[in-house]
Order: structure tokens, then sequence, then C-alpha cells
């Protein structure tokens, strides 16, 4: 078995990728809103450029960090893993998590430089609604079940492709259009522009985030109970392995 990259080096790849992913979803945003001002043509711009970043950055990076991005889904890699201690340790999770959080808002102060946008200025889309909050528990959800699923059935490989398909999807099929991601939401509470979400919007979007990553957990148990012991043709829940564990 490859041996994992050194902690330093997964945890600036997991700040990189967090702040390229937040770059793409708040620039493509921007860019959509200064081309179109049809919100379904900008919703539409917004969620392939997502799609196809994601992609790309999973494909990159995962075989170094495991291309976390996405403190709930490095939370659930720590829970899932501690049993056998084939996961995550707490160590890890305290050097990923603030990174993954620290990138997000670089990548919107990114974003914003890029178009000549305030670098920080506070967003103004109030994005609070129980119907919301509902989305991000169902968006979260999917995103750990369709992750430690394919873990579970040894088709992780397929995860980069499959998790930006999923992410692509639910910013359709979910109200709030699937931010299923606390270090995401609180980056993008640092842009006032078509992605950008109201810091007193923040709080119960997480709050909703957790309820969805126990829920996928719950389902990930119902419907393939225990792991299986990991063969050379399987990818497991670990930080050295290439996994697409993201959100946007």
């Amino acid at each position: 078995m490859t041996q994992p990259a050194p902690l330093v080096r997964r945890a600036a790849v997991e700040f990189t990728g967090s702040a390229a992913l937040v770059a793409v979803v708040v620039g493509s945003g921007i860019q959509a809103t200064k081309l179109s001002h049809d919100v379904g043509v900008q919703l539409l711009a917004n969620s392939l450029a997502t799609v196809f970043g994601l992609g790309v950055l999973i494909l990159l990076l995962g075989p170094v960090s495991g291309a976390h991005f996405n403190p709930a889904v490095t939370l659930a890699a720590w829970w899932t893993g501690r049993r056998d201690g084939d996961g995550l340790t707490l160590r890890e999770v305290a050097a990923y998590v603030p990174a993954q959080v620290a990138g997000a808002i670089g990548g919107a102060v990114l974003a914003d430089a890029m178009f000549g946008e305030p670098l920080v200025h506070w967003s103004g889309h109030d994005r609070s609604a129980p119907h919301l909050w509902l989305g991000e528990v169902v968006a979260t959800a999917g995103l750990v079940l369709l992750i430690f699923g394919l873990g579970r059935v040894g088709r992780a490989h397929l995860a980069p492709v499959a998790v930006a398909s999923y992410i692509g999807a639910a910013y359709w099929f979910t109200s709030s259009t699937s931010f299923a991601n606390p270090a995401v939401t609180i980056g993008r509470a640092f842009t006032d522009t078509f992605a950008g979400i109201a810091p007193a919007s923040v709080l119960p979007f997480v709050a909703a985030q957790m309820v969805g990553l126990v829920a996928g957990l719950a389902l990930v148990a119902v419907l393939f109970g225990r792991p299986t012991p990991a063969s050379d043709d399987e990818t497991a829940v670990r930080p050295d392995r290439p996994l697409a564990t993201t959100g946007r």
C-alpha cells in the first residue's frame, strides 16, 4: 500500500482544492450574471462550471489528500474509520478542517479579485427558510451516501465522475442548490455576488448539513452494512487513496 503524503502536504492540498472549488463556484456565478439576465441560464452556467471544475480537482488532488474539500466528509471519514483504525485520525481532522475553511474563504476573495469585485463584501443573499434547510439535509445526506456507498461496493474509482454528476444534479433538484459543504458555505458568505450567502444564513445551513451528515451515515449503514476489507481493486475512505468527497 502506498504510504500517505505528509500531513502538512495533505492539508495544503485541502486548502488549495477548497480554494479552487470556491473560486470556480463564485467566479462562474459572477461571469454568468455578466453574460445573462436570465436566472435559469445563470444557474445552468454556474452548475456546469462546478461539475467540470469539481471533476478535475478530484482527479488531480484525490491521490494526495483524498480530495475531501468538505468538513462534513472529513468528519464522516473519521467516524466510519475509527472502529477499524482505517480512517482519519483526530489530528488529521484538526488539520483538514481549518485548511478547508481557510481555502474556501481565500477562493471567494480570489474570485472577487478576478472580476474586480470588492475583495471582502458580506453577502446580502438571504437563504433563511425551512425548505432551504431541508434541501441542505437532503443534499448532504445524498453526497455522503454516494461517496461512502461507492467505497463499500468497490467503485470509489468512479467517484470523480459520480460526485461531480451528483452535485450538478443537486444544483437543480434541491431547493438550496446544494451547498452540502460547511467550508464552502462559510467561504461564500464573503462575496456579495450570485453565489453568496448572507452571514446570518450560514449557521442554519451548516447545522442542516450536519444533520444530513448523520442521515447519510445512517443510510450507508442500513443499505451497505459494515465495510469489507479493502482489496487492491478497492478504494477505501483513506487520505492516501484517490477519493472524491467534496460538495460545493
